[in-house]
């Protein structure tokens, strides 16, 4: 686990977003070295918001977002957020369509050292080289490397855009945005395995998943954000989050959710709420 300041690695202290509609709600959270969170609630719910205002994309109308003892640039104007940044290792299928579709997959990797997408610069830095060769053999894709971009399985890019979010040199977070949209129900198990093996990387602080699937929970979460309508419905360790009570409230329906031997979870709807008209 990489060195930092001491306290959280993330504090977000009612943090709001109001556009033309408020989007965040007084959203309060704070996550400590070793925990790994879960991000969970329907579509809508401000997921997305909160990432967003997390890695600079949107500005939030009131709040604070410390992280590692360094407060937000949008606090402090004087810190740049591509070092900001650098901090989090992110990946989504945002950044995904981002890149050329005749990027060499070892490009995408060694791009993650400058945080850059798209690699331009000459690689004229061989430790780099190195870190992208070590990082590459990690996540098992040594074989993948010289493949184009556009050649790549959906499964095989996230796997690169793991490997590219771990070359960062301060890296507090690694966020994955819904990693398993668009995977086959085969290729998502092995990715959610890979997941669960990379959580023991020492070479970040915390993991973050963002979900609205709870099969998708693997046994190496720690904690539980679940988000509604905008506003924080429930937040703490995940054995006093995941419940069907919390659940059924979340997702506006009546449901079970069962814990299987594995430690993953299964959820059974029971009855639909409609919604009020």
């Amino acid at each position: 686990m990489p060195e930092s300041a001491t306290g959280p690695v993330l504090e977000i202290e009612d943090l709001s977003v109001h556009r033309e509609k408020q989007i965040l709600f007084d959203v309060s959270w704070t996550v400590n070295p070793g925990e790994h969170w879960v991000i969970l609630g329907p579509n809508g719910c401000g997921k997305t918001s909160l990432l967003s205002v997390l890695m600079g994309y949107l500005t939030p109308s009131r709040g604070k977002v410390t992280m590692t003892g360094r407060a937000n640039a949008l606090a402090h104007k004087g810190q740049r957020w591509d070092e900001w940044r650098k901090r989090i290792g992110f990946v989504s299928s945002t950044i995904s369509r981002m890149i050329e579709g005749s990027e060499p997959a070892f490009d995408v990797v060694l791009a993650g050292r400058y945080a850059m997408i798209n690699f331009w610069q000459q690689k004229t830095n061989p430790d780099d080289v190195a870190a992208a060769w070590e990082v590459i053999d990690q996540i098992n894709s040594r074989k993948l490397a010289d493949r184009p971009w556009a050649y790549l399985s959906q499964g095989e890019r996230q796997r690169m855009l793991i490997g590219r979010a771990l070359m960062l040199e301060q890296l507090d977070l690694l966020v994955l945005d819904e990693p398993c949209a668009g995977l086959d129900p085969v290729a998502r198990e092995q990715f959610l395995v890979f997941i669960q093996n990379l959580a023991s990387d020492a070479r970040f602080q915390s993991l973050m998943l963002v979900t609205h699937h709870v099969e998708e929970i693997i046994p190496a979460i720690t904690h539980v954000l679940i988000l509604k309508d905008g506003r924080v419905l429930a937040s703490g360790p995940k054995e006093e989050i995941l419940t069907s009570e919390i659940l059924s409230e979340a997702f506006d329906g009546d449901v079970k959710l069962s814990q299987k031997e594995d430690g993953r979870y299964d959820l059974t709807l029971l009855s639909h709420r409609p919604n009020p008209v």
